[in-house]
C-alpha cells in the first residue's frame, strides 16, 4: 500500500484538531467551541523508525524517503451527527476511505475548554460517538438492501447471495454493535467493500490525557480502558496527551528524548499511534536502496517478495524473477552490504517468499 491512512474521529473539544496539529505539524484552527474544523484536514508526515535513521547512516544515502502516514481530522461529532446535527453526517463522508479509525476521547481537564456533553464521562462519550458511527452505516446498509432486493426480484445472482451478508450486517448495527464484529469470510467483505462503512474499519482509542498522566493515573483512565475492553477484549487503548505533543515538536530530537524520560513516557505519541495503527492493520515496513535513494515501504504482513516488488514499481511484480534480502539487524552487524555479501549473509529469495518487517530489498526483474 502506498500510505496507511487514519481517520480521527471523536466529539467537540475532546483534542482532536490539537492532536492532529501535534501530529503532523500542519496548522489547523483549534479554538475551543464546538465545529472549529470546518472542512477536513489532512496531513501526511513521516513513520517514526530509527531503522531507517540508522541504514542511511550506513550507506550514506544522499536522499532518505521514509514511508509515510495519512492523518484526516474532520468535525466533531455530536448525538444525532448521523441525520446532519452539527454538521457531523456531512464530513462522515470524508473518512469513509480511510484504513483506521483514531477515536478520540477526553479525558484531560481544563476549565477554559468547555465540555460538549456527558459532564465529563468518558465512558458514555464513547458510546454516543460509536452509536453515530454505527447509525450512519445503519442508513447506507438499509439503502443497499432495498437495492439488493429489487435487483435479486428481477433475478441477479450477485444481489441474491449478497443479501444474507449484508442482513447480518445490519443486524448487528441495530443493536448498536460496529460492523467489524461480525464474523465475515474474504468474499463477504468483497461484498460489502463498495459501502465503505466506518464501522467495519479496524479502530483504535486515543485517550487524550492530561501531562502528568505518566506520574499519576488516574482511576477514570483505567475505568475507561475496562469499559471498552468488556465489549471488544483485544481493543487498543493509547494514551496520549495532545498538549504535550504539540510541546514536544518546538523542540529538537535530543530534547524531545529527554523530555519525555523526564516525565515517564517510552517515546512520542506520534510514534505510539503509527504502531499501532501498522499493528491494526497488520503492516510492516521494508527497506530498498540504491546509490540514489534509501526508502522506506509499507507492505501487508504476509505479502510475497513480488508484492513488494510491485509496491516499488508497478512492472516490477509482473516481471519478477528474484530478490536479494537481509534482515536489518543482519545488516547493521556487518556494517555494509559488501562485508554481509562476502560472508554469506544475502540470501536469494523466490517468489514464495514471505517479506518480513525490517527486511532490506533489492528486486532482479525481467523488464
Amino acid at each position: 500500500m502506498a500510505k496507511l491512512s487514519i481517520g480521527i474521529v471523536g466529539l467537540p473539544n475532546a483534542g482532536k484538531s490539537t492532536l492532529f496539529r501535534a501530529l503532523t505539524t500542519v496548522a489547523v484552527p483549534a479554538e475551543s467551541y464546538p465545529f472549529c474544523t470546518i472542512e477536513p484536514n489532512v496531513g501526511v508526515v513521516a513513520v517514526p523508525d530509527d531503522r531507517l535513521t540508522r541504514i542511511a547512516e550506513l550507506v550514506h544515502a544522499r536522499k532518505v524517503t521514509p514511508a509515510v502516514v495519512e492523518f484526516v481530522d474532520i468535525a466533531g461529532l455530536v448525538e444525532g451527527a448521523s441525520q446532519g446535527e452539527g454538521l457531523g453526517n456531512r464530513f462522515l463522508q470524508h473518512i469513509r476511505e480511510v484504513d483506521a479509525l483514531a477515536h478520540v476521547i477526553r479525558l484531560f481537564e481544563d476549565d477554559a475548554v468547555a465540555r460538549v456533553s456527558s459532564a465529563g464521562d468518558p465512558a458514555r462519550d464513547r458510546e454516543l460517538v460509536e452509536a453515530e458511527l454505527a447509525l450512519a452505516d445503519l442508513e447506507l446498509i438499509e439503502a443497499h438492501l432495498e437495492r439488493l432486493a429489487r435487483k435479486a426480484r428481477s433475478g441477479e445472482r450477485e444481489a441474491q447471495q449478497a443479501i444474507g451478508v449484508v442482513e447480518r450486517v445490519r443486524g448487528r448495527l441495530e443493536r448498536g454493535e460496529p460492523a467489524r464484529r461480525e464474523a465475515l469470510t474474504e468474499d463477504e467483505r468483497r461484498r460489502l467493500r463498495g459501502l465503505n462503512l466506518l464501522t467495519i474499519r479496524p479502530q483504535m482509542y486515543v485517550v487524550n490525557v492530561g501531562e502528568d498522566f505518566w506520574q499519576e493515573q488516574p482511576e477514570t483512565y483505567d475505568a475507561l480502558v475496562r469499559s471498552v475492553r468488556s465489549e471488544d477484549p483485544g481493543a487498543v487503548v493509547l494514551p496520549v496527551s495532545a498538549l504535550l505533543e504539540a510541546e514536544l515538536w518546538e523542540l529538537s530530537a535530543e530534547e524531545q528524548r529527554e523530555y519525555l524520560l523526564a516525565i515517564g513516557a517510552d517515546e512520542s505519541g506520534l510514534a505510539r499511534l503509527v504502531q499501532a495503527g501498522y499493528g491494526l492493520l497488520g503492516l510492516i515496513t521494508f527497506f530498498s536502496y540504491n546509490e540514489n535513494e534509501l526508502r522506506a515501504w509499507t507492505i501487508r504482513e504476509g505479502a510475497l517478495a513480488p508484492e513488494a516488488a510491485g509496491t516499488v514499481h508497478t512492472d516490477f511484480e509482473e516481471h519478477f524473477i528474484r530478490a536479494e534480502t537481509i534482515a536489518f539487524e543482519e545488516f547493521q552487524r556487518f556494517g555494509s552490504l559488501k562485508a554481509a555479501r562476502e560472508a554469506g549473509a544475502v540470501r536469494f529469495e523466490g517468489k514464495d517468499y514471505a517479506v518480513r518487517d525490517g527486511d532490506i530489498l533489492w528486486f532482479r526483474t525481467s523488464a
